[in-house]
C-alpha cells in the first residue's frame, strides 16, 4: 500500500511525501504528523496547515475535518516547537536590524532643499 490510497492523501500530497521518503503509512506511522509536515515543508514545498490535519486524520482513519479541535491545537503547538528548535534553512540569508541612515545634503545642491531655518537665513 502507498502513501496515495490513504485517506485525506491526494496526488500532490502524495508526491510530496513520496518525494521526502516517506513512501508507505508504515513511514508515515513511524515519522509522526508533525515530523511528516516538517520533511515536506523543509524539502522547500510550501503545505498549508490543511496537509498538517490531513496526515494527522490519515493516521486516524477519519476526514481531516474531523480531526478534534484539541488535537488540532496540540499539533500546532507541536508544530511551533519543533519549528523552534530547528536551525535556520541553508541557503538563506538571516535577516539582521533594519537601520534608517539620514544623509545631509549638500549646499550646493538645491536651494529649495533646505529647512525653514535655512530659508530664513537667506531672505536676511
Amino acid at each position: 500500500m502507498s502513501t496515495t490510497q490513504l485517506r485525506n492523501i491526494g496526488p500532490k500530497s502524495a508526491a510530496w511525501l513520496r518525494q521526502v521518503g516517506l513512501r508507505t503509512p508504515e513511514d508515515l506511522v513511524a515519522a509522526g504528523t508533525v515530523a511528516a509536515f516538517l520533511k515536506v515543508r523543509r524539502a522547500g514545498f510550501k503545505p498549508s496547515l490543511n496537509l498538517l490535519y490531513a496526515l494527522e486524520g490519515a493516521l486516524l482513519d477519519c476526514h481531516w475535518h474531523d480531526v478534534p479541535e484539541a488535537r488540532r491545537q496540540q499539533l500546532l503547538a507541536d508544530l511551533e516547537a519543533a519549528t523552534a528548535a530547528q536551525p535556520p534553512a541553508r541557503g538563506l540569508q538571516v535577516a539582521g536590524p533594519v537601520t534608517t541612515a539620514w544623509h545631509a545634503r549638500a549646499e550646493d545642491d538645491d536651494a529649495d532643499a533646505g529647512t525653514d531655518d535655512d530659508a530664513r537665513e537667506r531672505e536676511d
